[in-house]
């Protein structure tokens, strides 16, 4: 079941309610103290519910214009803000880790992020004038894990969580890898100012465009050891490069797996961090919600993208302000009704924007159980269709390319800006036009005929890639994508090339992510590639395609194509070009698995 709401434009709440602020060491139960933000309303006349979000990005910057500013449709409703450095970041005492494991409850002096959200809370009812007994959490990224976190061992006056684009894995498919495959830029130029440094920080580059500054064979290699000793991430990179216990200790959807606490998951199909976190999760506290306190909104965004107008991204122009509606008409509400007694407001079970539609969806479940199962096959001369393809005697079965670890696809245009310099497209780069890369023999490209009537896609997306490799490893890039036709409107959309959902996958792992092992060789191998989901309408007149290869740089660190045992310490030797092959007949036709709206 499902409804469909189509929405106006929704102004940006315009409100000045003046605010007292108060900053207080607050102790923990080992004793170390946390900054702490408290902006209470001057003139508060009645008990005020608790807002909370702790973050190690920093909290001294809280006032009461950016206040009034970026939690507008909170302020309206009445709370007092609090904001805390997490232990051992800015200016917090204790010493920080990184998604700090759950502590070991037999030991009765151990923390974690549980416990310091508990014992703030404790002490926030006690020293905070005219609170009504009620708090809630939210953030976004980091934060969102700490607002998950918090439900481990919940305060009972906790009352309602929001997770926004939480760390799920960071091995399976958040911020480090995906599937294996080595985010090397963005654990460069986030984890190590972070673990490296207490309060802000960045990396200084002497080559402004990262492709360049990354691309010489060895420069993992070198630059990995040099930054174990900055960062415990990198440390753990050298010694656990497969999806061990390490990693698996870190795992939220491995150890949170019920909550008692209602709870609202937040996330973008464009979210260029953490696509893979608030799904995850969604799904692992989905199993066990008996009372319904769970549910999910997923938006047309990218990393965080619901705190602005949520119009745009990039070229992407989705007909509403989705963000302010997001704000106003379902976090606003949720937290007032849990909070404050007020209203009647109960969030839908999944409540997802249709991208292509434009317009907002609810549904009982995620993914919805109502949708077609349907294939979409790679066939020969380049095209795409949901009919599986018959080989003809004189074709192949499968089509090739060359990967050359010296000439790595780049994944957005050159020159590749570094992810937080001025100017960077990082924050829109999954919307980029594919067209920059028309040019590439190694990127391969299949297409349906133009499109009759719209395809809508609504749930789970699965590409089933079987793939051989000349080589004895090698990494498989994915993407579904929206070819716009010629005459599209705006000008800019023309023959837009927009990836609708996208993934890459470590081949070494096709049998175990926990235990990698080197491919045969020439040999047809299938390769199951979780693309994420979506929700999305291929409109009347465009076609879908699909792209394979096998580079994403500087991104994800480039597969030697040689199997070694650590690809963190492969010789520049072990780096070989290959030629890889994608089959598409018989019982090697590889597909793309989609749930098609009836």
């Amino acid at each position: 079941m499902y409804t469909t709401k189509k929405i106006a434009n929704i102004p940006q709440a315009d409100t000045r309610v003046p605010f007292k602020r108060t900053e207080a060491m607050i102790p923990m139960r080992d004793g170390v103290k946390l900054f702490t933000v408290i902006m209470t309303p001057e003139n508060q006349a009645e008990n005020l519910p608790i807002y909370m979000e702790r973050t190690p990005y920093g909290v001294a910057g809280w006032s009461s214009p950016r206040l009034n500013g970026s939690k507008a449709e909170l302020v309206q409703d009445g709370y007092v803000f609090v904001f805390q450095d997490i232990r051992g970041r800015e200016d917090s005492e204790g010493v920080f880790e990184m998604l700090r494991p759950p502590r070991d409850k037999r030991d009765p002096k151990s923390i974690d992020e549980s416990t310091d959200t508990y014992d703030t809370i404790e002490w926030l009812l006690k020293n905070v004038p005219k609170n009504n007994g009620r708090v809630g959490i939210a953030g976004v990224s980091y934060p969102g894990w700490l607002a998950a976190v918090a439900l481990l061992d919940p305060h009972p006056a906790l009352k309602a969580s929001s997770p926004q684009a939480p760390v799920t894995d960071l091995w399976m498919g958040d911020d480090y890898m995906h599937h294996g495959a080595f985010r090397q830029t963005y654990a460069h130029e986030w984890a190590v100012p972070l673990e490296s440094q207490r309060k802000g920080g960045g990396i200084t580059f002497d080559n402004p465009n990262n492709y360049e500054w990354y691309l010489p064979i060895g420069k993992l290699q070198t630059l990995a050891p040099e930054l174990a000793t900055k960062s415990h991430s990198w440390k753990a990179f050298l010694e656990h490069p497969s999806w061990d216990s390490y990693w698996q200790a870190r795992a939220t959807n491995l150890y949170l797996k019920d909550t008692s606490v209602p709870t609202l998951i937040v996330g973008g199909w464009w979210d260029q961090e953490d696509l893979y976190g608030p799904l995850a999760m969604y799904k692992t506290l989905e199993k066990t919600d008996r009372d319904n306190q769970v549910s999910i909104v997923m938006g047309p965004w990218n990393h965080g993208g619901w705190g602005g107008r949520g119009r745009r991204l990039g070229a992407m122009d989705f007909g509403s302000d989705t963000g302010n509606y997001f704000r106003k008409e379902i976090q606003a509400p949720f937290f007032a009704k849990l909070l404050k007694d007020k209203g009647t407001f109960t969030p839908a079970e999944a409540t997802v924007f249709q991208s292509g539609s434009n317009k907002w969806m609810t549904y009982d479940s995620w993914s919805p159980k109502n949708g077609q199962k349907k294939e979409l096959y790679l066939q020969s001369g380049g095209q795409l269709g949901f009919e599986k393809p018959e080989q003809a005697k004189s074709d192949p079965g499968y089509d090739t390319y060359r990967s050359d670890p010296t000439d790595p696809v780049p994944y957005r245009k050159l020159p590749v800006l570094a992810t937080y310099t001025q100017g960077s497209s990082w924050g829109a780069w999954l919307v980029d036009d594919q067209r920059f890369l028309a040019d590439r023999k190694d990127v391969l490209s299949w297409k349906t005929e133009v499109l009759a009537e719209e395809v809508t896609i609504t749930g789970d997306v699965m590409a089933n890639i079987f793939a051989a490799t000349s080589g004895s490893d090698s990494d498989w890039v994915v993407k579904l994508i929206d070819v716009y036709p010629g005459d599209a409107q705006p000008e800019r959309m023309a023959n837009y090339q927009l990836m609708v959902a996208s993934e890459i996958f470590r081949g070494r792992y096709h049998k175990s992510f926990e235990k990698a092992e080197a491919l045969k060789p020439n040999t047809p191998t299938k390769f199951a590639v979780d693309l994420r989901g979506q929700n999305y309408t291929f409109k009347k007149g465009h076609r879908i395609m699909v792209q394979v290869q096998s580079t994403w740089f500087p991104l994800y660190d480039r597969n030697p194509q040689t199997f070694v045992p650590n690809i963190f310490k492969a010789a520049v030797a072990d780096y070989k070009a290959a030629t890889q092959r994608i089959y598409r007949s018989g019982s090697n036709a590889s597909h793309i698995s989609v749930s098609v709206a009836r």
